[in-house]
């Protein structure tokens, strides 16, 4: 990995700065965990126990208070989050309370789009374009999972090594030069993700925390992510304000004009 996953979202916001309440909704204890010793012909069983949990939705409405630090500067962002499952990802990013919109991108598994209103210019990519910045393992559904709570699906298969550790899961291996360590918490959701690139010298760890009754699963009202790219560090601190599953969503995304299309 070049960059960070998120950085094409994470630059347009960098500057400006907003606040908003935390999430009302219940958050679900893990209960302790308990030392336990499986069979070694459990890794079926457990691959199944922890893709049950993956949260299954057709829609998501989402709404966050951010803080984004990069280099060490530090500024705060509501971001609004709109998803279709697999298909699409739409973001707004706002400041003033949500009166100002500055940034707003359009993700799906074929293309990235991003305006920064705060420069009147306008992206315009194929989804390969986040090769740029990310291993080629990364596709459009890690993302989504990125920003879900899911394990990314494709972690959880016959080729990890799946064993647990204080009472816990962790799923982990390598794919091409990409290793990957996922530590599950006693609800069997994701507490952690790590994703490392040493030949590119990349890495991201996004951390979960808060979960909360969704629908019948569960999600998380809180995340972390931290990315490394040599000198360049960027990290995220999001709290989930707002939540809602399968609700009616459209994805706005039109460009002025006076916008110029730019090309990096």
């Amino acid at each position: 990995m070049k960059r960070s996953i998120l950085n094409s979202l994470v630059v347009l916001a960098a500057a400006i700065s907003v606040t908003a309440c935390k999430p009302k909704k219940e958050i679900v204890a893990a209960p302790p965990a308990k030392e336990e010793t499986k069979a070694d012909n459990s890794k079926a069983e457990a691959l199944t126990l922890l893709n049950s949990k993956q949260l299954k939705f057709n829609t998501l409405s989402l709404k966050a208070k951010a803080t984004l630090d990069i280099n060490g500067d530090a500024n705060d962002v509501t971001m609004n989050f709109r998803m279709k499952d697999k298909e699409t990802i739409w973001v707004s990013i706002t400041a003033l309370g949500g009166l100002a919109e500055v940034a707003r991108a359009l993700i799906t598994p074929d293309s990235i789009k991003i305006q920064n209103k705060l420069k009147s210019e306008y992206l315009k990519k194929p989804f390969s374009y986040i090769y740029n910045f990310t291993n080629k393992q990364v596709n459009f559904n890690t993302l989504q999972a990125v920003l879900t709570g899911n394990a990314m699906g494709e972690f959880l298969t016959e080729q990890s090594d799946v064993k647990q550790a204080n009472g816990v899961w962790v799923v982990s291996g390598a794919k091409e030069n990409l290793d990957y360590k996922l530590f599950f918490n006693t609800l069997l959701k994701v507490a952690e993700t790590n994703l490392n690139d040493a030949k590119s010298g990349q890495a991201l760890k996004v951390s979960y925390s808060d979960y909360q009754k969704l629908n019948e699963s569960l999600f998380p009202g809180a995340l972390k992510i931290n990315t490394l790219s040599g000198a360049k560090k960027i990290n995220i601190d999001l709290q989930y304000v707002k939540i809602d599953g399968n609700v009616p969503v459209d994805f706005p995304f039109t460009v002025p004009k006076r916008y110029t299309l730019v090309n990096k």
